[in-house]
């Protein structure tokens, strides 16, 4: 299957119709534009369609947006039985806590420098950090954050507009350590009604946790619905624990 030709975007370039992403077949499925700007308002602009940026070292701006997507309903996220335990544990704990939001800069810098299998590099390239820097400075950046004996162990970051959320990365120096993390997002997103969690890919990972694929045309009803209400107000509390069925 032949490729459309790629869209090339200049600074303030609007987006393409997502029906120019390339297909599946292609050499990069998903792929929409390269170029344009990683500024504030073209994240928004994009983020609202349904676009994120992701690219190699020494390659340009690329733009996405797969089909399917990987999306997370919050109320299929699955805990299972081993990790109840141990997450039980991390609550009665009193040096364990979830903060939001006290060190997005550790967490995009950690994020970025987290070694990964079959990855070679990150995506996290220094124009991503300092734009996600920018993005979170706005207010539409966010970390949740796992702290051990008030020190950051693990994390992640995403995007929220409106009511929608959009998962980036995140990273951990400890077993579960991002579990803890992605599972107090997904309880204040409960305790938010917040319906879901955009994960982008697809990956066996998600799978596991509950995430299914949705054919885009559906992620796209979905977002346009959740971004058209009232921002979220991160934060995190011992008592949104509640929000996850840690019983049995």
């Amino acid at each position: 299957m032949s490729a459309p030709d790629l869209v090339w975007m200049l600074a303030g370039d609007p987006f393409p119709p997502l029906s120019r992403a390339w297909g599946e077949g292609s050499d990069a499925p998903g792929l929409l534009a390269a170029g344009g700007e990683l500024s504030v308002p073209s994240l928004v602009q994009a983020y609202e369609r349904g676009i994120f940026p992701w690219f190699n070292p020494g390659q340009p701006i690329l733009w996405w947006s797969p089909d399917p997507r990987m999306v997370l309903r919050v109320q299929d996220f699955r805990v299972h039985r081993s990790f109840k335990k141990t997450l039980q544990r991390f609550q009665a704990d009193a040096g364990c806590e979830i903060r939001v939001n006290t060190n997005f800069a550790g967490v995009i810098q950690a994020c970025a420098e987290m070694q990964r299998p079959a990855q070679r590099g990150t995506w996290i390239v220094p124009p991503m950090v300092d734009a996600y820097m920018a993005f979170h400075e706005a207010g539409y950046a966010h970390s949740f954050e796992t702290w051990v004996d008030a020190k950051m162990v693990a994390g992640l970051y995403f995007v929220s507009v409106g009511h929608a959320v959009f998962g980036e990365s995140m990273f951990t120096t400890v077993t579960d350590g991002s579990k803890f993390a992605l599972a107090a997002l997904i309880a204040a997103c409960r305790a938010a009604g917040v319906a879901q969690l955009d994960c982008q890919q697809v990956t066996n990972h998600l799978a596991s946790l509950g995430a299914s694929a949705l054919p885009r045309a559906q992620f796209l009803e979905s977002l346009r619905l959740a971004k058209s209400q009232e921002p979220v107000k991160w934060g995190f509390s011992p008592s949104d624990w509640q929000h996850l069925d840690l019983q049995g």
